[in-house]
């Protein structure tokens, strides 16, 4: 399919988007409806999401037909590995996007929000405006946390390519220091720096992993302390540290 059409590949990339998109929403609603008991909305919001599934993977198919394998077997393995590199290479792109632009700006435009009309509409409308400032820190909060998670993201698909190309990554171990050691949420790759802590859980900065009570829970996603291992980096940052 030619895509020199500006318009039509802005459009591809537009029904990816909102597909992807539904997808997830759907399966939010589907978790959502299977706790209230409702098993048979359930199956259908799953359904759904299949489908759009399939919606988005046609559009991206389009998007990237160097990334369409239609028999594997035929391929070569330079050929394999170049289609693998590819997909590593997109995912580097979008991660590296998310942690250096995306949620850097979002939490810069939270911040404002917060510190402006939030405020401003405080004065009028107390009970509102402090839920909003109350939101809008959260926000804040919590897109500083992305941001560290997809950067990490976009390392482990840089280390993941530089492996596939035969490269060798640095050795990664965890620091040896309870003040400097980070922990990583298995469940979405949330990092907890105790030199930053966790204030808006009532967590100060300095404190370390293990002095953290047991029955704190991830920011992000909610999961128990238990969740979380100890976060290996590379030996030269860990010494930095």
């Amino acid at each position: 399919m030619n895509l020199s059409n500006s318009n039509t590949a802005k459009n591809l990339e537009a029904a990816f988007g909102g597909e992807s998109m539904a997808n997830r929403k759907y399966l939010f609603f589907a978790e959502v409806t299977k706790k209230l008991g409702m098993s048979e909305l359930s199956k259908l919001f799953k359904d759904t999401a299949n489908q759009e599934t399939e919606h988005a993977f046609a559009h991206f198919r389009l998007m990237h037909p160097e990334l369409v394998v239609d028999d594997a077997k035929s391929l070569t393995e330079q050929e394999k590995k170049a289609i693998a590199a590819r997909c590593l290479e997109l995912a580097v792109e979008g991660e590296t996007y998310e942690y250096e632009t995306m949620y850097p700006g979002f939490t810069e435009q939270a911040r404002e929000d917060r510190d402006g009309k939030a405020v401003a509409e405080f004065e009028t409308q107390e009970a509102e405006s402090r839920e909003h400032a109350d939101m809008f820190r959260k926000a804040t909060h919590n897109f500083g946390l992305l941001t560290n998670i997809e950067n990490h993201h976009a390392r482990q698909y840089t280390e993941a390519l530089e492996t596939l190309n035969g490269k060798s990554t640095p050795e990664k171990k965890a620091s040896d220091d309870p003040g400097t050691q980070k922990w990583i949420c298995r469940q979405c790759s949330m990092i907890y720096d105790p030199v930053v802590g966790d204030p808006d859980s009532g967590i100060a900065a300095g404190t370390a992993f293990e002095d953290i009570p047991e029955d704190w829970h991830c920011p992000i996603c909610n999961a128990t302390k238990k969740t979380f291992v100890p976060y290996e980096e590379a030996a030269a940052a860990v010494v930095a540290a």
